[in-house]
Parts: structure tokens; C-alpha cells; sequence
């Protein structure tokens, strides 16, 4: 009769940085492999960048023309606020991209009763977007203030393994709605863009071309190329000549009217929409937004970390992130994106995909954004394809990030009851909540709050739609509440506590350091 198996033949040592990435934060690929694999990131950030304009703005009262100009203008911005945070705050791999959180109070200012008695459509756009420029100027002051002050880093002193796994897991479970459900409107580009892309990436990753990983770093962007291409052959055929609309704006690649509206050079300054306007309802319903953006992001850089073969970030740095992406909120409001920013979720989960999370591959990515949103006509071309396309690879770069954010639950006990009664019903509660939200806002027209403050409806609306901040609320004071004196072994915190502070770990300095001997001006705590 065999032997029973030992312990350690069972189960896995718990690591705290994460093994087999090619490349981890501070080590870097050679120039050319870092210039393509900076480009993939480019074209991955491409997906929101133009999906959100493209809802937005018409609803706004603009037309193409001005579509393209705000694409251009996020894009941009994203390119100047993904260098200042991989600079000078976190300094993980992360890009800084458009945020959806913001919806509810930006079409909360489009409806304003004041924007839409006016009637020339232009002149609305413009009213429309001066307002969210306004809010979001002020609303920035939020993330400023609590990143730059400390104040966050105060706050995650509440935060454990235990808690930070819903919020980690749910800022990629959480944006399911932006998976299948997008890639099911072009069934037809978006299942092969699907198993092509998980052929590629995981089944050939082995395949080398002169001992070169080809398949695993670029299946991205070989299996955009294929689909793109198919995409184009389907609409130059007539394919989608007899069916309807909605099927058409989905999976042709001609319906966008980004190359023939956008200018063949034009550089996005500061004010070009004209004078922001100021409103304090505007201001209060944007500043939930930006809370919602700092909680995503907070799970976001604890991923982003773990995919950067790093060690979670200290407190400080944390901190010193989230007050840099506040400046970057106030560079949305000043340049006029029609959004507000936070990490990208999807190019997060590309870190994992390539197993490369080197720091200067996401820098060079920021130079592509900058580069094409000036040249208009190239980064139109690369901005028409189909939405589908991006969709399908989403669904495996949401759920990487997720299972990231479940790894963390190798330094907790999850023979607890206490612990599986916490991961449970934040996990579930994290989809459930905003899913009611969403569900009663497509019938009613509006969210469950409901009262004459318009401003208090888009604050409760906003937070409730996000699910790792209806997650973090319900974690974090379980787990501060429940039998928490006497369960820090069960919680991870012996494991969590060295990485609070700068000083707690030696590795901390490796990653985390500031460029140009910054750190003489501003000593780490």
C-alpha cells in the first residue's frame, strides 16, 4: 500500500511575489521587444478610450467631428497621467485610463434642465462639456487630498488579505457586463477573437521563433490583426448590407467616421472647450465617482503589483499613487476628456497574459497615446476597430485579474468559518448590489435613489453600480467587526503587516524608490 501524501506534497508554500513572469517591474526586455510590447498596451487602451467618447458625446449633442476630438483628447491625457504614475506614484506598470464610474453624474449633467433648453446642438455639446469639466476640477480635490495628505494610507491600515480580496477579485468580475455581453453584439468577430486569442497566448505559448516567445508576448496584437482583417473582408463582401443598424455600428469596420473626421495633426491643450462652468450639484455627484475610481484603483495597483512580480505597495505608496491620479482627474477636467481617470483594468491583465510587467514597456505604451492622439488620422485608424474585438479579449484579462485578486487568499485561512462567512458575502453582495441598480435603473430610467437632491441620487447610485466598492464597504467593516482581536493569524495580517510601511521590507526600496533621488525631498514614512 502506497504512502499517505506529506503536507507539504498537498499543499503550495504561500509566495509573496508572484514566480514565472519573464520580466518583473525593474527589469526590462530589449528595446525593440519593449517598443512592440509598449504598442500592444497602446492598442489594448484603445477599447475604452474610444467606447466611452462614443456613447457620451452624442448624448452630449456632438457630432462626429467632436467625437474624434475628445478621443484624442483622452487619449492624450491618459499618455501624460500613465508617465506621471509610473514616475512618480505607485510606480507599478499600470496604464491610467478613461473610468466608467463616471457615467451616472457625467449623463446626470447632460440632463441638467439648464443644458438641455439649448437648442443648437453644438453649443450644447460645448455647455455640456465646460460643466464636467467644472465638476471634475473640483471633484479631483477629493483623491488630491486624501492621497497627499496620507489620509488613504490611514485608511488601509483597516485593510487585510482577507478584506482586499473581494475588492482585487470584483474589479475584475465586476465589469462582466463589459465581457460577452459586448462581444455577443458581433458573434461573428467576437468568438474567433475569443479562441483565437486563448490559442495563442496559452495553447502556442511555447512556440519560439529564433528563441523568441512570439505567440505568448504578441497574441494581442497577431489576433487583433487576423480578426481586424476578417472584420474588413466581411464588410467590403456586403455582408452586413440587409441587417439592421445595430448589428452594423457593431461589426463593420467602416462605421465609426473616426479617419474621415479626424484631423491629420492637432494637439489637445488645456481649456480648448472654452471656460469651465461650476455647479455644486455637478461637483458633490462627481466627487462618488472619484471615490469609486480610488477604491477600483486601489484593487487595481494590489493586482498590478502581484503581476509585476513586486510586493504589495506600502501605505505611502499608495497613497502617493492615488494623489497623483487625483492631478490626473484635474487633467481630465482642464483638458476636457468627458471623463475622469483610473487604473485599466484590461491592461493590468495584459501584464499577466505576457508575463512581462516591466516598467518601461507601459512608459513607452504612454508615448504611443501621446504620439498618435496628435498625429489624428493614425490614431483614428488604429481607434476604428470594432468594439467586439477589445470585448473578446476582455473576458480573459477581466477574469486574470480577478483570480489575482483570489491568489490573495493563500495568506488567510480559509478553514475559517469567519473568513469564508467575509470572502463570501462581500463577493456576493459586491455583484448582487449593483446588479439591482442596474437592472432598475434600464426599467425605471433612473436609479433606485430617487429623491429631488439630485446630487445625493448620482453620490448613492454611483457608489452602489461599483462592485469592489460595494465589495471594500462590506469587507472591510466585517472584517474590522467580526472576532477580529482574535483571528490576526487568520486575516494574514502577520504576512500583510510587513508591507504597511516603506521600511518593512527590503524589497520595498527596489521597487518603489522614486526616480532622480527624489526621495532626499520626500522621505518615505
Amino acid at each position: 500500500m502506497a504512502a499517505p501524501p506529506k503536507p507539504e506534497e498537498i499543499s503550495h508554500p504561500p509566495l509573496d511575489q508572484l514566480q514565472g513572469l519573464e520580466y518583473c517591474i525593474d527589469s526590462n526586455p530589449a528595446w525593440g521587444e519593449a517598443i512592440a510590447l509598449g504598442f500592444q498596451h497602446y492598442i489594448l487602451a484603445l477599447g475604452t478610450a474610444v467606447m466611452i467618447p462614443s456613447f457620451l458625446v452624442p448624448l452630449m449633442g456632438g457630432d462626429d467631428g467632436d467625437k474624434v476630438r475628445v478621443v484624442q483628447t483622452l487619449l492624450f491625457v491618459e499618455g501624460i497621467n500613465t508617465l506621471l504614475q509610473t514616475l512618480f506614484g505607485t510606480r507599478l506598470p499600470t496604464v491610467i485610463g478613461g473610468s466608467w464610474a463616471f457615467a451616472v453624474p457625467i449623463i446626470s449633467i447632460i440632463h441638467d434642465s439648464s443644458l438641455t433648453r439649448i437648442t443648437d446642438p453644438h453649443e450644447r455639446f460645448l455647455g455640456t462639456m465646460r460643466a464636467i469639466q467644472g465638476a471634475l476640477i473640483v471633484a479631483s480635490s477629493v483623491q488630491i487630498i486624501l492621497g497627499y495628505s496620507q489620509l488613504w494610507a490611514i485608511c488601509s491600515r483597516f485593510f487585510s488579505p482577507v478584506g482586499m480580496v473581494p475588492v482585487i477579485a470584483l474589479a475584475g468580475f465586476g465589469l462582466f457586463d463589459r465581457g460577452f455581453p459586448q462581444a455577443g453584439q458581433c458573434v461573428e468577430i467576437g468568438v474567433p477573437m475569443f479562441i483565437l486569442f486563448v490559442i495563442f497566448s496559452q495553447y502556442l505559448k511555447n512556440f519560439q521563433f529564433r528563441q523568441w516567445p512570439v505567440m505568448e508576448r504578441f497574441a494581442l496584437i497577431i489576433t487583433i490583426t487576423v480578426i481586424w482583417a476578417y472584420a474588413h473582408l466581411l464588410t467590403a463582401s456586403g455582408a452586413y448590407r440587409h441587417r439592421p443598424d445595430a448589428t452594423q455600428r457593431h461589426c463593420r469596420t467602416d462605421k465609426a467616421n473616426l479617419i474621415s473626421t479626424a484631423p491629420w495633426i492637432k494637439i489637445p491643450y488645456p481649456l480648448q472647450w472654452g471656460a469651465p462652468t461650476f455647479d455644486a450639484g455637478h461637483a458633490f455627484g462627481m466627487m462618488a465617482a472619484v471615490l469609486v475610481s480610488l477604491i477600483e484603483s486601489t484593487g487595481a495597483y494590489k493586482a498590478a503589483s502581484r503581476l509585476a512580480s513586486a510586493t504589495p505597495p506600502p501605505a505611502h505608496v499608495l497613497s502617493r499613487g492615488i494623489g497623483w491620479q487625483g492631478i490626473g482627474i484635474l487633467f481630465s477636467g482642464l483638458f476636457g476628456t468627458a471623463t475622469g481617470c483610473t487604473v485599466s483594468i484590461e491592461n493590468v491583465g495584459l501584464l499577466g497574459s505576457t508575463r512581462v510587467g516591466s516598467r518601461r514597456v507601459v512608459q513607452i505604451s504612454a508615448g504611443f497615446m501621446i504620439f498618435f492622439s496628435i498625429l489624428g488620422k493614425f490614431g483614428a485608424l488604429f481607434a476604428s476597430i470594432p468594439f467586439p474585438i477589445f470585448a473578446a479579449v476582455y473576458c480573459v484579462l477581466f477574469g486574470l485579474v480577478a483570480s489575482v485578486g483570489l491568489s490573495f487568499l493563500q495568506f488567510t485561512n480559509m478553514n475559517s468559518m469567519r473568513n469564508l462567512f467575509i470572502a463570501g458575502v462581500s463577493l456576493f453582495l459586491g455583484l448582487s448590489i449593483p446588479e439591482y441598480f442596474r437592472e432598475y435603473t434600464t426599467a425605471a430610467f433612473h436609479g433606485p435613489s430617487h429623491t429631488k437632491a439630485g446630487w445625493f441620487n448620482d453620490f448613492l447610485n454611483t457608489i452602489f453600480l461599483s462592485s469592489p466598492t460595494v465589495a471594500m464597504m462590506v469587507a472591510v467593516f466585517l472584517d474590522n467587526t467580526l472576532d477580529y482581536k482574535d483571528s490576526a493569524k487568520d486575516r494574514g495580517m502577520p504576512w500583510w503587516v510587513k508591507f504597511r510601511t516603506f521600511k518593512g521590507d527590503s524589497r520595498n526600496e527596489e521597487f518603489y524608490t522614486l526616480p532622480f533621488n527624489l526621495n532626499r525631498f520626500f522621505p518615505p514614512s
